[in-house]
């Protein structure tokens, strides 16, 4: 029987690719989605991601999300005491949940960091991607009928044009040298909204793009 892991959902094209190989392998079977939200501001920490537009993505790969609510600005232990919490409501609706998936690709501090808080809580970690060479993985995303637009660049890292573009071979061909394909050291981040993991793809409108905190340029996609 396939072991039920939760999956660890931020709303991007790493984690649906991550789903999406979880699914294809057969050996565990995603019981539920953990996403982990700004109190305040309704939306996936980091991403930027509405609240509504990732429960549309939930119901199209037809999990449940469990989330977790972190303040505004917060440090570590706030981070953690709310994974911990949503961990612990995640394992009380399903008691034999002891897995989780995250999407990383090769940052080996980040990876650490969850063995870590993964081991304290009695959880194992699962990284499906991790080690995959970053260009290919983004070109087999998009062959494999993955779609998504940048939903939050750095600036401090890329240029603020490319916020809002479609996650695409174009947008692929015109990243800077020295920039990750699949930008895992934090260049951009994506919002997914068609892709082999869902049962229909969601229909995005663009609004405004605001800068925060002086570099994090954020496009404010709604469900159209």
């Amino acid at each position: 029987m396939p072991i039920p892991v939760l999956v660890s959902w931020s709303g991007g094209k790493d984690a649906a690719w991550m789903l999406h190989r979880l699914r294809q392998g057969g050996d565990y079977a995603p019981a539920a989605l953990l996403t982990t939200f700004t109190e305040g501001y309704e939306r996936v920490a980091m991403q930027g991601i509405r609240r509504e537009v990732l429960q549309a993505q939930a119901e199209a790969v037809g999990l449940p999300v469990i989330e977790a609510w972190q303040p505004q600005s917060p440090d570590n232990a706030s981070y953690e005491a709310a994974f911990a919490s949503a961990l612990a409501l995640a394992r009380a609706r399903w008691p034999g949940l002891a897995h989780i998936a995250f999407g990383d690709l090769f940052l080996e501090d980040i990876k650490a960091f969850r063995d870590a808080l993964c081991a304290r809580h009695g959880w194992t970690p699962l990284y499906p991607l991790f080690g995959r060479d970053t260009a290919r993985l983004a070109r087999e995303m998009l062959d494999g009928g993955l779609r998504a637009r940048l939903c939050c660049v750095d600036t401090a890292q890329l240029d603020g044009d490319f916020a809002g573009r479609e996650f695409d071979a174009a947008l692929l061909d015109e990243l800077p040298p020295g920039t990750d394909p699949c930008g895992e050291r934090g260049e951009f981040h994506t919002c997914v909204y068609a892709g082999p993991m869902f049962a229909q793809p969601l229909r995005l409108a663009g609004g405004e793009t605001v800068l925060r905190d002086g570099r994090f340029l954020y496009t404010d996609l709604r469900l159209a």
